[in-house]
């Protein structure tokens, strides 16, 4: 448990703007901490920009000059217990307009989605939202970190604020790229339903089997490309924070590790937060999907290639920005997907971040 002056040193780097990442990856029983007070912050245009990088990446769905990959390269390796040093500029944003009639906008996407799949355009895409609330009276960065890494242990739970991009806050269940010198994983997770008396839903319909599936291939496919040989487990049914899904794993050995860049170029986006065809399919959601998803559905956390690497995808997240908190989920649509369940399970995904918030009266998301 974080303690609670843990926690007032996370609320007072964040106040004075310093650039830091705290996190735990599932099995670890302490998370780790970095935080750059030197030097400007690196950023980049290009995933494969990564190639040979060591630091605490956050990058966006969609790399842009407005939202680069940025890499905190650290100087600090533990909490400081003051922040003198720390105190740093915050660029001038607008904070988002609050969200109103969300179903409804949901809905018309829905529709102009569906249609596509309907009509052989599309095998899969993804449909994910943003929910705007004011921000919560009391509302802490550091007591919603605390309570993420109380309730999800199965999950990476991070936090990382920087100026250029506010505060993020995440538990995500979904391995992008993980490992240690030989050893490397990536997974494919999708097929989301509530859990059962507490437990994975084991019995899954043909819908499911599809959606996972073609994360799985997708998968096969590029890891095949690069002529990488993998052993593949699954898929099983595996519980994330209060819903679970399908998983296959893909464990392979690397013989270039300074090359991770590309690699990650390769993988991301995968199906699980994209679609198929990715390519025509990434256009549509860009054009389509009605708002800029901006680190939602990108990927986060700690890169060494000579160390150990733990990249996520940015699922279950939210982003404090002035007096705003934005929360996001998204979920795989297929041609036989129907439009009330798809909404009730990405108002089952926001309640990770919804329960960390304190009370509001927001109700209708």
């Amino acid at each position: 448990m974080i303690s609670k002056q843990t926690r007032k040193i996370i609320d007072s780097l964040i106040e004075a703007q310093g650039r830091f990442a705290i996190w735990r990856v599932p099995g670890e029983k302490e998370p780790r901490f970095v935080a750059q007070t030197k030097g400007a912050l690196p950023f980049f245009h290009h995933i494969n920009n990564l190639n040979g990088r060591r630091g605490f990446v956050v990058a966006p769905f969609r790399v842009s000059p407005r939202q680069p990959i940025y890499l905190i390269e650290p100087d600090v390796f533990e909490l400081p217990t003051t922040v003198g040093p720390w105190r740093g500029e915050r660029p001038f944003r607008e904070s988002p307009p609050i969200t109103a009639d969300e179903k409804a906008r949901y809905a018309e996407r829905f529709e102009r989605f569906a249609k596509e799949l309907c009509e052989g355009t599309f095998e899969k895409l993804v449909l994910s939202r943003q929910m705007v609330i004011e921000r919560p009276m009391g509302f802490s960065p550091a007591e919603a970190f605390a309570e993420a890494e109380a309730r999800y242990s199965r999950s990476m739970t991070y936090l990382c604020h920087l100026p250029e991009i506010g505060t993020w806050i995440g538990a995500t269940p979904e391995i992008l790229l993980a490992g240690r010198l030989g050893e490397w994983q990536t997974v494919a997770l999708a097929a989301t339903r509530k859990l059962v008396n507490g437990e994975p839903a084991t019995d899954r319909d043909d819908k499911d089997r599809r959606e996972q599936g073609l994360v799985a291939q997708y998968l096969r496919q590029r890891l095949a490309e690069r002529r990488v040989a993998f052993q593949e487990e699954g898929p099983v049914p595996t519980r994330a924070a209060e819903v679970c899904h399908l998983k296959s794993v893909f464990r392979f050995r690397l013989e270039r590790r300074d090359r991770l860049g590309d690699l990650l170029d390769g993988l991301h986006p995968t199906p699980a937060v994209c679609g198929l065809p990715e390519e025509e399919a990434y256009r549509f959601i860009l054009a389509e999907e009605g708002y800029e998803r901006s680190y939602y559905s990108g990927f986060i956390g700690w890169m060494d290639p000579d160390g150990r690497t733990d990249l996520y995808v940015n699922l279950r997240c939210l982003w404090a920005e002035g007096e705003r908190v934005a929360l996001y989920a998204g979920g795989g649509l297929l041609k036989d997907s129907d439009l009330d369940e798809e909404w009730e399970e990405t108002r089952e995904k926001m309640e990770t971040m919804r329960r960390l918030l304190p009370p509001t009266n927001e109700r209708d998301y």
